[in-house]
């Protein structure tokens, strides 16, 4: 499956809503690749949630990742998994999921090439900026962002405190797209925030 290039859209029910409905607020501002993210519900929650986001993707043409959760993804027929480095091994994810979509995320060159090797389909970045959204954040920086992209060549989505403005100088640099979780959904019209970075990024 291709990867959509533009802006990553990440849910969360930290600003006043459900997952379900910050998906269907992204994907209704244009946003073509969905990543459900929930670290704390139960897998019975965690199913159902992602079965509503999976029928959304569907109806919208886009791209569906669930976070961590390689059991949830196969359950629902999502279209990949994204794995943290504490997460399962890239390795054994690919065994179960031969087709799937596979991203990794990366804070520093070794982890990006190790990622790579490993059949990463394609890399999570950062944190790019200074953020709020994950407590456990390491600050890579844009030269941190670059020198993984200059030795990788897999997609790279860049992540962590990304706004509006950084859009054309990241897309300079060479990535595939961007995730955003609170620049869009912490907005007070999530969906018209979507619109604004889609069109930024297509303009």
């Amino acid at each position: 499956m291709e990867l959509p290039g533009g802006v990553y859209g990440i849910t969360s029910a930290d600003f006043g809503g459900t997952h379900v409905k910050a998906a269907r607020m992204l994907l209704e501002g244009g946003v073509k690749i969905i990543q459900y993210r929930e670290k704390h519900a139960s897998t019975r929650r965690m199913f159902e949630e992602a079965s509503e986001i999976r029928k959304l993707c569907s109806e919208f043409g886009a791209v569906f990742i669930v976070n961590d959760r390689v059991d949830v993804a196969l359950a629902v027929g999502a279209d990949g998994v994204h794995l943290g480095q504490d997460d399962l091994p890239l390795a054994a994810a690919r065994r179960v999921f031969p087709h799937g979509i596979i991203g990794v995320s990366a804070r520093s060159v070794e982890e990006a090439l190790a990622a790579e090797a490993n059949g990463a389909t394609y890399l999570g970045v950062g944190s790019v900026y200074p953020t709020n959204t994950k407590a456990d954040t390491k600050l890579i920086g844009e030269e941190g962002l670059r020198s993984i992209l200059g030795r990788v060549s897999i997609p790279v989505y860049a992540i962590g405190g990304i706004k509006l403005e950084h859009l054309r100088k990241l897309k300079a640099y060479g990535v595939k797209g961007v995730a955003v979780v609170s620049a869009i959904l912490g907005d007070a019209d999530p969906r018209e925030a979507a619109k604004r970075f889609v069109s930024e990024w297509m303009g």
